[in-house]
């Protein structure tokens, strides 16, 4: 099993009288791209702040490569990059120069040109930052949080505002990352992104880790199955383990009766269902 890249043990942050964090738990290993997810408000941006060594615990242990990030070791800034919500750039200054002064800053940087290559920004290597779209600032932000070839890369919110073409190019991205053996945190709000990039994702709630796993093995107190089909206008649901058993006798009684199952699917419940699930609980 491969070592872990982040350890965090029973980790608390409180603010006066609040407490944000309230005893979170979890590895992320080598490797792997681990999605931490949750609602506004449940604790996650304070824990990967901490993570970054951008703001200290109240109690716990944390392990970042091995070092504590609250120690704000210059040897560990190297080692990762940080890609934010938003980041201020040179608006004056090209593509090319942006990210090539990014890279003098660290002892052993990635290729600039292979750098702005791999977020598939080439063709714009010339353009100047405050000319950019959007999308295409957040490439930039990208780049220059992978110039300095770090192990472990924090991506926040990388496809916010994106379009959908956009956002399926920046998946490949992130894809190609995991292929360069380097380890991911991210963070979104889009429950597919979450799904389809993650090895392993993590739910935070109220200052807790409520579920943690591979995205399709989450809820284990709800059926594996979906089967969906029409009848009589309506649109009839059944969750079950075993498709075959109640696909032929749903399909058995049908033709029994002389109907036919209108829209007949076969489905397991998303990554967004089993969080809508988790997080709208109410307190058990």
């Amino acid at each position: 099993m491969p070592e872990a890249a982040i350890s965090v043990r029973d980790l608390r942050k409180s603010y006066g009288g609040v407490e944000a964090v309230r005893g979170i738990s979890f590895d992320v290993l080598r490797g792997e791209i681990f999605g931490l997810l949750g609602p506004n408000g449940a604790g996650k941006t304070t824990t990967v702040e901490i993570l970054e060594g951008y703001r200290r615990r109240s109690a716990g242990q944390v392990s970042v490569l091995g070092s504590d990030p609250a120690a704000r070791d210059l040897d560990l800034r190297r080692r990762i990059g940080i890609v934010l919500q938003s980041s201020g750039f040179y608006p004056r200054a090209t593509v090319r120069e942006s990210v090539e002064h990014m890279a003098a800053a660290y002892p052993a940087p990635r290729d600039p040109a292979e750098t702005i290559d791999l977020v598939g920004l080439s063709e714009k290597a010339g353009a100047r930052a405050g000319k950019l779209s959007g999308g295409q600032l957040r490439r930039l932000d990208l780049a220059l949080a992978l110039v300095g070839d770090p192990e472990l890369i924090f991506l926040d919110e990388p496809t916010t505002g994106f379009d959908p073409a956009a956002r399926r190019a920046a998946w490949e991205v992130v894809r190609k990352l995991k292929d360069l053996g380097k380890t991911v945190l991210l963070t979104t709000h889009y429950l597919d992104e979450a799904q389809s990039l993650s090895d392993r994702v993590g739910i935070v709630k109220d200052g807790l880790l409520i579920a943690e796993g591979p995205p399709s093995q989450l809820s284990r107190d709800r059926a594996s199955y979906r089967v969906s089909f029409r009848q009589n206008g309506r649109v009839i649901d059944h969750e079950t383990d075993d498709p075959t058993e109640l696909l032929h006798r749903l399909t058995g009684e049908a033709l029994a009766r002389g109907e036919r199952l209108e829209d007949l699917s076969v489905s397991r419940p998303t990554l967004e269902d089993v969080y809508l699930e988790l997080t709208t609980r109410g307190p058990e």
